[in-house]
């Protein structure tokens, strides 16, 4: 009998298939099973049912808990986790260290981690994180440093990242932005005049006082 109970084993050109589904009812699946499977379903012929074994892309090893000093990471506020997860994996080529709660996506040297809002919790009461409202004006914005910009340009662009405007060369540097799938703006920028001890314009508000 197999160790699924009332069954027999099936045939040697499908054992492991079989294998597999029975892993799946009694709750466990081998490294072997999750390659061969992948994210699909497995349809078990035993039980009838459809199971799905989700594929986690969890490394813990490189979540962002530094063991002395302090490291970087910028927390955004998501309305879709897998949308923005997408974006900053696939478009702009991050690695997935954690796919949710909280979902944290390395890109480059810095990690961005990103989650829905909420209400106020012990630690910040009082404040709510809510949704961010794209519009004509911002604060805060993330600043991409690139090699090369409109190669950066043209690559993001073709996987649907949507730019407010070509890259503009401003003398001290070239640069462009972007927006992410909740409006975030970020700026992608190659540094040109500025390593040579060209700065950019100053302006009024830029001067002291």
């Amino acid at each position: 009998m197999d160790r699924v109970a009332g069954h027999q084993r099936h045939p040697k050109d499908l054992a492991y298939e079989e294998d597999v589904c029975a892993g799946h009812i009694e709750g466990r699946v081998d490294d072997r099973a999750r390659r061969l499977l992948g994210p699909a379903v497995c349809q078990c012929r035993w039980s009838g049912a459809t199971v799905t074994e989700p594929q986690p892309r969890n490394d813990f090893a490189s979540f962002p808990a530094p063991a002395e000093g302090i490291l970087v990471a910028m927390f955004i506020t998501v309305r879709k986790v897998a949308r923005s997860r997408d974006f900053y994996s696939r478009v702009l080529g991050g690695t997935v260290i954690l796919e949710e709660n909280p979902c944290t996506v390395r890109l480059s040297n810095s990690w961005i981690i990103m989650n829905p809002g909420g209400p106020p919790t012990p630690d910040k009461p009082g404040i709510s994180v809510v949704d961010y409202e794209p519009g004509d004006t911002t604060s805060i914005f993330m600043n991409l440093r690139v090699a090369d910009i409109w190669a950066c340009y043209e690559e993001w662009k073709a996987k649907g990242a949507e730019f407010v405007t070509p890259p503009i060369d401003r003398g001290a540097e070239i640069r462009c932005y972007l927006r992410d799938p909740d409006g975030y703006l970020i700026e992608v920028g190659q540094s040109t005049g500025l390593l040579h001890g060209k700065l950019a314009a100053k302006r009024p508000e830029d001067l002291p006082g």
